[in-house]
């Protein structure tokens, strides 16, 4: 014995309709060869303009932080070279290295402390 299956469509509302009908002509294409389409030109153009000019936006931004990214590398570099440099002078000032660095000219510390000069003027 074979059953009758009854199948229950559901009766779809006009909204419904034109939705599906509108996302085939979509999909399809179709919907550029009405004359609709010619007036919603300047709109895709608009549109495709945006969607470039974001592009290109979201390129450059992530030039700039790679670029900042850089020059962050490059300051700490330089402060290490400074602060390298910077310790290497004040050893190099310090009175025992200048009296090393002096010994070949013949130029001697002097072991006599400073004495102060007193003038009286009247």
């Amino acid at each position: 014995m074979a059953s009758n299956k009854i199948k229950k469509t559901k009766n779809k509302t006009g909204e419904e309709r034109l939705a599906e009908k509108s996302l085939q002509q979509l999909l399809g294409g179709t919907f550029l060869t009405r004359d609709k389409a010619v007036s919603l030109l300047p709109f895709l153009f608009f549109l495709t303009f945006l969607a470039i000019f974001y592009i290109a936006n979201t390129y450059l931004a992530e030039k700039t932080i790679r670029e900042i990214a850089k020059v962050k590398k490059e300051v700490k570099e330089f402060r290490y070279e400074y602060i390298t440099t910077k310790s290497e002078l004040m050893f190099y000032s310090k009175q025992t290295q200048v009296a090393k660095s002096l010994e070949s000219t013949g130029i001697k510390e002097s072991t006599k402390p400073p004495q102060k000069i007193i003038i009286e003027t009247n």
